[in-house]
């Protein structure tokens, strides 16, 4: 991988950015016809790629290799993007979508680095699954108790304590 941007993307790199994950997923499932994985880091502020985000990416992207091979899921194929927006990974898995998007939220609860991950599974079909579908409440926020919704809102944390908690998390994983 090239060396890290480190450099604030604007808004409308963002939506592109977002616009082109959503045409790769909608290509991705008519080649494979099977279940896919979407994978970003959570990365609060303009600075989506750094060394951060993508030692959090690689660490997340084992753990779901990890958890395939360990259920005997066939990944298909898997590609990673090192975008200027924060590094991105497809995996299309020859399984259901509905376990693998309970295992996707197991591994986001129970490994240290989890909440730091957003692991979005597709169906063939291209629902995306959400949590709420599952009857879990939303993602908590990546420093207090609250929703992660609420504190993003209302700015309650500022950038620097988000990310001092994400490399703070990071460098404890690292060193267990």
């Amino acid at each position: 991988m090239a060396r890290f941007a480190d450099r604030a993307i604007t808004l409308p790199e963002l939506l592109v950015s977002r616009d082109a994950r959503q045409a790769r997923q909608t290509a991705w499932l008519k080649q494979h016809g099977v279940t896919l994985i979407s994978f970003t880091v959570v990365a609060p502020g303009p600075v989506k790629d750094s060394d951060l985000t993508r030692r959090l990416f690689s660490h997340g992207l084992q753990a779901l290799e990890s958890m395939a091979r360990d259920a005997v899921w066939p990944i298909i194929t898997q590609a990673s993007f090192a975008l200027i927006t924060g590094p991105e990974a497809l995996l299309a898995i020859n399984a259901p979508a509905q376990a693998v998007k309970r295992a996707a939220i197991a591994l986001e609860q129970a490994h240290p680095l989890g909440r730091l991950w957003d692991i979005d599974v597709l169906t063939p079909h291209g629902d995306i699954l959400s949590r709420q579908q599952f009857s879990l409440p939303p993602r908590t926020c990546l420093v207090c108790s609250r929703a992660a919704t609420l504190c993003a809102r209302e700015k309650s944390h500022s950038l620097a304590e988000l990310l001092a908690h994400m490399e703070m998390r990071l460098n404890e994983a690292e060193h267990a």
